[in-house]
């Protein structure tokens, strides 16, 4: 998935995550929770639910743990993502729980697992985050 740059808290859901219904449930800095109620334009066509919206749910989970952990006048962005699928996604939604494998000054690694509604662990995403200062705003 491409890169993408946060703010610092409070953290908001990019316009793409609010797009394709995603939700944030719980957030600290030890875990976020989020999840997706699925719909038919979450199908990759054969009554599963399409890799893309598994690895956005990750994604945007994993993202907005790392804003949550960010020093002060830093950013983030996403500098690689891994994702395991596991089985087919299916039901009214999906659930996904980031949690931290290294917190660092200059990467943050969370790895999300993603549930689908009858409880069955359909995917694993590992995804590093850079860390980055901001950039002095121009005038």
């Amino acid at each position: 998935m491409a890169g993408h740059m946060a703010e610092a808290m409070p953290y908001r859901l990019p316009a793409f995550a609010e797009h394709i219904g995603i939700e944030s449930l719980e957030a600290d800095k030890g875990h976020v929770v989020g999840r997706i109620v699925l719909g038919p334009q979450h199908s990759n066509g054969r009554d599963r639910v399409h890799g893309g919206a598994i690895m956005t749910l990750a994604d945007t989970l994993g993202a907005i743990a790392t804003v949550i952990n960010l020093p002060p006048e830093t950013v983030t962005t996403t500098l690689e993502s891994k994702t395991n699928f596991l089985a087919a996604g299916r039901g009214d939604f999906l659930v996904g729980e980031a949690t931290p494998l290294h917190v660092g000054r200059r990467t943050m690694v969370w790895q999300t697992t993603i549930r689908d509604a009858e409880d069955r662990r359909i995917a694993v995403v590992t995804q590093t985050q850079l860390v980055l200062p901001r950039e002095p705003r121009s005038s």
